[in-house]
This record gives C-alpha cells, structure tokens and sequence, in this order.
C-alpha cells in the first residue's frame, strides 16, 4: 500500500523533486507495520508516562475549568489510517488518562489530518466533511470532543512535550 505525499510541500515549484517523491511513494512499502511493530512492543506503563503529563500540562487550564468532566468514565480512540498506531484515551479523577484497548468513539484519519487539526490549518468540520476524519462508535462522544477541542485556546510546544 503507498503512503500519500506530504502536503507541506510546494510540488509544483520543483517538478523533479515532485516526481521523485511521487515514484517513491509508490513503490516503497507502507510504514504502518513498523509502526504497528514499534507500538506493540512499547509497555503500556510507557506509554502511560511518555504521553500523560503532556496531555495534562497542554489541557491544564481547561480540565480545571471543568471543561472535560462530561468526558468522565469515558474512552475515546485517535488512531491513524490502517489501525494503528493510536492512543485511546479517558477522564478520570480529574486527568487525562492512556488506556489500553478500544474506545467508546474512534476518530480515524490520516497524519496529515491529525497535524492539520492540531494546528487549526482548517476548520474540524471541513476535515470530517472531506472525510479526511472520520468518527466510528458513539458519534455523539467523538463530536463532543471535536466540538470541545474546537472552542479551547490551546498551543503546544516541544518544551511541554519534553516535561519542562
């Protein structure tokens, strides 16, 4: 299976290096096993403490302002095209949580999708609406988060990614 292009990249000013790619993307094997391979193999308290204190620090301000407590007891999964990899995640006792197993709603999209959404290149909803998100499960749950991540004032940077 072919991986898209990137969509960063300017093809039209450089056609040689736009062919280039475009060959490569078609016949290079899809990274999505190895990245299966890489994210079975990584322990879920790993993942756990490599992922929670981040999501926690990005949503500080708004888990107390109380913005996520509908979302308590209740799992949602992010997952890249092709099953993995993804994080499914929950609100309990006050903090955002990585859990292992299935979500009550899955959003499924490109990485491409994911970056253009955590960047607000474009709207949430053109991004469901041109299918390059999808939401599978209870819909309701996955368009509230949508809905919520929308309306939140939130940037991150690498240095809270890194715990600083």
């Amino acid at each position: 299976m072919a991986f898209p292009l990137p969509a960063a990249l300017p093809l039209q000013a450089k056609p040689l290096v736009s062919d280039a790619l475009a060959l490569l993307c078609e016949y290079l094997p899809s990274p999505t096993p190895l990245f299966e391979a890489i994210d079975r193999s990584i322990p879920m308290p790993i993942k756990q403490l490599v992922a929670e204190a981040p999501l926690n620090r990005i949503f500080a301000e708004a888990i107390a302002e109380g913005e996520f407590d509908d979302f308590e007891d209740r799992r949602i999964r992010l997952e890249v095209n092709g099953g993995h990899p993804g994080i499914t995640f929950g609100f309990w006792a006050g903090r955002l949580r990585v859990l292992d197993g299935p979500g009550e709603a899955t959003i499924r999209g490109s990485l491409s999708a994911f970056k253009t959404l955590s960047a607000r290149q474009q709207d949430p909803d053109q991004l469901f609406f041109q299918r390059r998100l999808m939401i599978e499960g209870d819909t309701e749950l996955g368009l509230a988060l949508k809905n919520l991540l929308d309306s939140l004032e939130w940037d991150f940077n690498i240095r809270q990614l890194l715990f600083f």
